[in-house]
């Protein structure tokens, strides 16, 4: 089912503060280390959710990889830029938000909409994969350069994944906390940027259109409690506040005002049609986004108590594979789930290992990371920094534009501690990163979360991805196990840009990635497992984490927002597996930016697909 806007890329919430280094010491000498050994290559064959795709696709020699083949080249680029205007034209928000100029990509009439949630819409979507598959398996695949047989296969493997959840339209839930469509369409209409009448002509036909959509999601909530399918009471009270909150303005509503300073800004209308396009949008939001927010507070309040399930997906109809299918959707890993446990187990009672030998060594290390001087009050001069910084093991980055903006305070409790917004994929420079007031962060934390969001993390990764050129129609494709496993891997790293010393950096780092692997543990228990609140409750003492009501928020939490951080943890885990596997193929040639340019120049992709092309792209 494809609904949702993808051009969120969100730093996790966290509930447990980051000052736990202590309890992780004393973790460390209870939990002594696993056994097990997993790497990407060791599960392809077996347990791959993406190997249909894989066997279909032809193998290529080095020397066939030379026989490129122009005029098959020339219609799978035809065939593949006629599929990104179709998918690109069907949600109007998207299409802004992914192209600054569509009229260059040939769409010049369209209907402004936001798209359609419906069982139709989705079993329409479902036969037109099919139908796509059968087209790529028509292309000549030994005659194609690598980046257009890495398209067919990442095409292939997405379409793969979408189609693994056909009998499960219903268990999906398009209202969450924090990547639900409620909390992000404020902010997608909020930085809605205005070029020409024309975009601002979309924009109210967009706001026009909000009372059907919501409808729609509104009918959808209510087959799922037909179907007993529908979300616990605390959830619904979460979504309740958001709704209210964003209807609560005292003074004039934010998307009126910034409407008003974009319309007030632009030089080729005239002011009489300034004053007609604001009169029209605070008429629309006030009689039209509000009352559609109103609405779907009604809708959810009459809905509640209708739940069947207040725990895990496990304990649903199908729910155990509908969960794993949708890990390995978030992940894009080819492991099963109880391989990631194991993994997630390995890893923190490594790093917890670490922890404690730097502290063995110095008793003094946990005070002296505490000496941050790096000035992050202008976040700007902190990011420009962070790109000086990271040429020792990243290319050197695309110039580009950024701006740091920070969320309104009537979005702070729905909204992650910080997002970026993708660029236009026409137009690199207009990035946008977002800081949450509310998200509790300053001084190394800020610090680390703008490396996640801007350099080398999300807008790093977006710009040199797009700027390596890739087919349009992968910007559509969302794989959010690279992108938040990138961005979670290049925050662990960017501590040793901090200032600090190397060990002080390693503890700070392996800190971070325990207190990480607490929550996906959790999320895979809760769900897979069937994890209770005593049982979430039992595992976090034995970490040291003993404040009921932060273990019930995080439980709580994890039921509403399933599988979401295992994106960021699980992608971290196979990029570090990623390049292990570098290392060992390329021995002594081997360099963090050799290394890290040619994931760049692949591009978001499972990670099977991703150690299938590296040696291709390796230069």
């Amino acid at each position: 089912m494809t609904y949702s806007f993808f051009n969120f890329a969100s730093r996790r919430k966290l509930s447990v503060k980051h000052t736990l280094i202590s309890i992780f010491i004393f973790a460390s000498l209870i939990f002594c280390g696993c056994d097990s050994d997993f790497s990407v290559s060791s599960f392809w064959e077996e347990h791959s959710p993406f190997q249909n795709s894989a066997e279909n696709s032809e193998s290529v020699s080095e020397n066939e990889t030379e026989q490129i083949d122009d005029k098959e080249t020339a219609r799978l680029h035809e065939y593949l830029d006629s599929l990104f205007v179709e998918d690109v034209s069907s949600n109007t928000l998207n299409m802004h938000y992914s192209l600054n100029e569509p009229e260059k990509y040939g769409i010049e009439s369209y209907e402004a909409t936001l798209g359609e949630i419906s069982k139709k819409s989705s079993e329409q979507s479902l036969s037109a994969m099919e139908n796509r598959k059968s087209v790529l398996s028509g292309f000549s695949v030994s005659s194609l350069a690598k980046e257009d047989r890495m398209a067919i296969d990442v095409l292939n493997s997405y379409m793969d994944t979408q189609l693994s959840f056909s009998d499960y339209y219903l268990h999906d839930e398009i209202l969450k906390p924090n990547t639900g469509i409620q909390a992000e369409f404020p902010i997608l209409l909020a930085e809605f940027r205005f070029h020409d009448k024309q975009d601002i002509l979309d924009y109210l036909s967009l706001l026009s259109d909000v009372e059907r959509y919501f409808d729609e999601i509104i009918n959808f909530e209510v087959e799922k409690s037909k179907s007993g399918l529908f979300m616990p009471d605390f959830a619904v009270d979460t979504i309740l506040k958001e709704c209210s909150d964003l209807c609560a303005v005292e003074d004039e509503h934010y998307l009126i005002t910034t409407f008003n300073q974009k319309i007030s800004a632009m030089e080729n209308i005239s002011d009489a049609e300034k004053d007609k396009y604001i009169k029209k949008n605070a008429y629309l939001v006030t009689n039209s986004l509000l009352p559609s927010y109103e609405g779907l507070s009604e809708a959810l309040t009459t809905l509640k108590g209708t739940g069947k399930n207040n725990a895990g997906l496990c304990f649903l109809p199908k729910g155990k594979t509908f969960y794993t299918n949708l890990v390995h959707q978030y992940t894009g890993s080819a492991h099963t789930v109880e391989e990631l446990e194991a993994m997630t187990q390995k890893k923190r009672d490594s790093d917890l290992s670490t922890i404690s030998a730097l502290l063995t060594k110095n008793p003094q290390l946990s005070a002296q990371s505490a000496s941050f001087d790096i000035d992050v009050s202008n976040p700007e001069n902190a990011l420009n920094y962070l790109i000086t910084q990271i040429t020792s093991d990243f290319p050197a980055p695309v110039s580009t534009d950024f701006s740091v903006n920070y969320v309104d305070k009537c979005l702070q409790d729905s909204m992650a501690p910080a997002f970026y917004l993708t660029a236009p994929i026409d137009d690199l420079s207009h990035n946008c990163i977002y800081i949450n007031p509310a998200g509790d962060s300053d001084g190394i934390h800020l610090f680390t979360t703008l490396a996640h969001e801007g350099f080398p993390g999300h807008l790093y990764q977006t710009v040199m991805s797009y700027d390596a050129g890739l087919s349009p129609i992968r910007s559509l494709l969302y794989y959010p196990g690279y992108i938040e496993g990138w961005a979670t891997y290049v925050e662990m790293m960017s501590y040793k840009y901090a200032g600090l010393s190397e060990d002080a950096a390693a503890l700070l780092s392996c800190n971070q990635s325990a207190i990480l692997s607490l929550y996906a543990t959790t999320d895979m228990g809760i769900h897979y497992d069937g994890w209770n609140l005593s049982d979430t409750i039992k595992f976090f003492r034995e970490y040291g984490i003993t404040d009921i009501d932060t273990v019930q928020n995080i439980y709580e939490y994890i039921i509403e927002e399933p599988a979401h951080y295992l994106k960021y943890y699980i992608g971290y885990l196979e990029f570090l597996n990623l390049r292990e596997y570098a290392k060992q193929c390329y021995g002594e040639n081997y360099s963090n930016i050799r290394f890290h340019q040619a994931v760049l120049s692949m591009g978001p992709a499972p990670f099977p697909l991703l150690e299938k092309y590296l040696t291709e792209y390796y230069e």
